[in-house]
Order: structure tokens, then C-alpha cells, then sequence
């Protein structure tokens, strides 16, 4: 016989399960393509990408960390990394020379990409510490240090790319 513990234990593992599902199907159908129009726009929206290195490595060894991970693990990387990328956009464009309606639409669908991220992952899962460093870092050492320019913003530009690109990866290896 259950008890009602049992069943709602039972209830919570179904959903639970319903839930990784949805985010897999969701991942598999539908992060590549916002993914590939969302990095379309990153090229549109400025001419070419700047040769010039920002001055804080790529965390090369988070992405190789997190090849390895598990699924839930691999969907809250994604979605912390979305969601830094979003954060530091909101900081001060006034000196941005980019296309304002792919830069619109850039972050519109990095939005939803972050608004889907975020059902699946549970908001007890703690984000990574090192990538909320990386970025905060990447916020001090190249757009304050740089007073945002349009300079900073270029570099900016271009590592959010080798991020997106990095993440489509990722993801594409999930399933």
C-alpha cells in the first residue's frame, strides 16, 4: 500500500522526469536554430570582428569541465552563461555604433533562449562560481577599464561569440 508521502515522492520523480524530457526535446528541436540566429545577428549588427585579444583568457578549461558533466549540469552551464552574456549587455551602449534592430534582436532572442534554459533547471542548482568571475572580470578589465567604449564593446562583441559558439557545442553534444 502507499502512502501519500510515497505518492507524492512518486509524483515529484514523474514530473521530475517530464521535466529533463521537455528540456531535452526543447534543446534538441529548438536551441540550434535560436542559436544560429542569434550568432547570424552578432556578425550583422557591426562589421567585421576584431582581431585584438581582450585582456581575460577564454575559460577554455570550464568548457572541457563541463563536456564531461551531466545533463543538468550541461543545461545550467548553458543557462548561466545566457544569462551572464544578457547581464553584461545591460551595461552602457551609449558608444555602440551597431545596428540597433540586430542588436534589438540579438538580445530578444537571447532572451528566450534564457527564458526556455530556465524551466529546466532548478532554481536550487547553484550557478558556477568560476564563470560568474569570468564574466564579472571581463565587465572590469575591458568595458570599465575601457570607459565603454566602442573599442570594448568590439571585444565584447567578439568573445560573446566564441561563447555562443562554444555553448552550440555544447549542446549539440547533449542529445
Amino acid at each position: 500500500m502507499y502512502t501519500i508521502q510515497s505518492w507524492t515522492c512518486i509524483f515529484l520523480i514523474i514530473c521530475s522526469m517530464q521535466s529533463v524530457c521537455h528540456c531535452c526535446d526543447w534543446i534538441r528541436h529548438h536551441y540550434g536554430h535560436l542559436s544560429a540566429e542569434y550568432l547570424s545577428l552578432l556578425d550583422q549588427m557591426g562589421g567585421d570582428i576584431t582581431k585584438q585579444n581582450a585582456p581575460v583568457l577564454f575559460p577554455t578549461s570550464l568548457y572541457r569541465h563541463i563536456d564531461d558533466a551531466e545533463f543538468e549540469d550541461k543545461v545550467r552551464f548553458l543557462k548561466e552563461t545566457i544569462y551572464q552574456i544578457t547581464k553584461l549587455f545591460d551595461g552602457n551602449m551609449k558608444s555602440v555604433t551597431w545596428d540597433k534592430k540586430n542588436l534589438d534582436d540579438f538580445l530578444n532572442i537571447l532572451e528566450r533562449q534564457l527564458e526556455n534554459l530556465n524551466s529546466c533547471v532548478s532554481p536550487a542548482m547553484k550557478p558556477e562560481r568560476r564563470l560568474k568571475h569570468y564574466f564579472k572580470k571581463l565587465n572590469r578589465k575591458v568595458l570599465r577599464k575601457m570607459n565603454y567604449s566602442a573599442q570594448a564593446w568590439e571585444l565584447i562583441r567578439k568573445e560573446m561569440k566564441r561563447h555562443l559558439q562554444r555553448l552550440d557545442i555544447l549542446a549539440a553534444q547533449m542529445y
